[in-house]
C-alpha cells in the first residue's frame, strides 16, 4: 500500500468514526447500553438466533453478551425460547417493544443525520453520500478485513 493510499484509508476511517460517534451522541437515552443496542440490532437484522450464533456474528465471545441478553430479556424487549428443532438451544428474539424501541431509536438518529446534512451539506455532497453508502455497506458487508484485525 502507498503513503498514498494509507493517507485515503486513515481519512476515512477517520471520518467514519467521527460520523459514529455523532451518532451515538444523538442516540435517545434508553437505559441501554451499547452492547445491548447492538444485540438488538444484531437480532432485527437476522431474525431468532442462539446466543452463540449472535456472539459469532458480532464477533464477540457468548460470555460477553449474556449479561447484555438477560438485561433484554429482563427488561421485556427479548424473549428466549426453545428451538422447535432441537429443544436444549434457546432462541433470542425481540419482543414487540424490543422492535418499537429500535425503531425509536434509529428514527431518532436518522431524524439528526438527515437534519445535519441537510443543513450542513451542499446538494452536491449530499447526492453524493447518498451514491456513496452502498459502496460503504459493500465495505461493512465484507466477510474479512484484508490483513488482520480492524480497530476503531
Amino acid at each position: 500500500m502507498t503513503k498514498q493510499d494509507a493517507s485515503a484509508a486513515t481519512e476515512l476511517r477517520e471520518s467514519v468514526m467521527a460520523v459514529a460517534r455523532q451518532l451515538r451522541r444523538h442516540r435517545p437515552d434508553h437505559g441501554l447500553t451499547l452492547s445491548q443496542m447492538q444485540v438488538l440490532a444484531e437480532v432485527t437484522r437476522t431474525g431468532a438466533a442462539t446466543p452463540a450464533e449472535l456472539a459469532a456474528r458480532m464477533h464477540v465471545r457468548v460470555q460477553s453478551l449474556t449479561d447484555s441478553i438477560n438485561g433484554l430479556v429482563a427488561a421485556g424487549l427479548a424473549s428466549r425460547r426453545p428451538d422447535d428443532t432441537d429443544r436444549r438451544r434457546q432462541l433470542v428474539e425481540l419482543t414487540a417493544a424490543g422492535r418499537a424501541l429500535l425503531a425509536t431509536d434509529r428514527a431518532e438518529r436518522d431524524a439528526w443525520l438527515d437534519a445535519s446534512m441537510r443543513e450542513h451539506l451542499t446538494e452536491l455532497e449530499f447526492g453524493l453520500l447518498l451514491l456513496v453508502a452502498p459502496v460503504l455497506r459493500k465495505l461493512a458487508d465484507a466477510d474479512s478485513p484484508a490483513t488482520g484485525t480492524i480497530s476503531a
